[in-house]
Parts: C-alpha cells; structure tokens; sequence
C-alpha cells in the first residue's frame, strides 16, 4: 500500500445512491469511506463479515432485521455477520466510517 496522508472530510457527494471509498484492506480487514446522496435505492445487505460503522456527519434511518434505527452525527452501530439490514434514508452528503472485519 503506497503510504500518502488521505483525508476522510474530502470527498464528492453522489447525486444518488452511495459512494464506497476502501481506505485500507488486507485479508482480515475492510476500513471504507462511505458517502450517501439523499436519493438511495433501497437495498437488503446480507454479509459474511462483521461490520462496525460511525456516522461521522449527517443522519441515516437504517432497518436491522425488522427494527428501526435512527442514527445521528457521531453514532456508531455493530451489525454481525449475517445480520439482514437496508438502509433507508440518509441526509445528503452522509459521512460514514465502516469496518469490516471476520472473526475466527
């Protein structure tokens, strides 16, 4: 990995849908950057790896298996492994930290 100084608040906003940006990655660990538009096509995620992310700034309604969750700035969330969630609506320009990592 070539070593330069990145930035997380530099970034684009997506005019819809969400931007992934892979900060870092090797065999055990994803750190990405995500930024969100206001206008999302509304998926179901359904992953093989734990994941951990923070709002960094925005708001985001995410539903986890059934049940709602309102995040603000600053929120984090621990989603396990094959744990069913969409996302739902998110301020324009949603800043988002995620972690994905496997547990052995």
């Amino acid at each position: 990995m070539k070593n330069s100084n990145l930035n997380i608040y530099n970034f684009n906003i997506p005019k819809e849908g969400e931007i992934f940006n892979t900060l870092f990655k090797n065999s055990n660990l994803t750190i990405t950057q995500i930024v969100s538009s206001n206008n999302l096509e509304i998926k179901e995620y359904n992953q093989y790896v734990n994941e951990f992310v923070i709002l960094l700034d925005g708001y985001a309604t995410l539903e986890i298996e059934g049940s709602i969750k309102d995040l603000k700035r600053g929120d984090c969330l621990y989603i396990p492994a094959h744990t069913k969630h969409k996302v739902l609506k998110t301020s324009n320009g949603a800043l988002w930290l995620a972690i994905y990592f496997k547990c052995n």
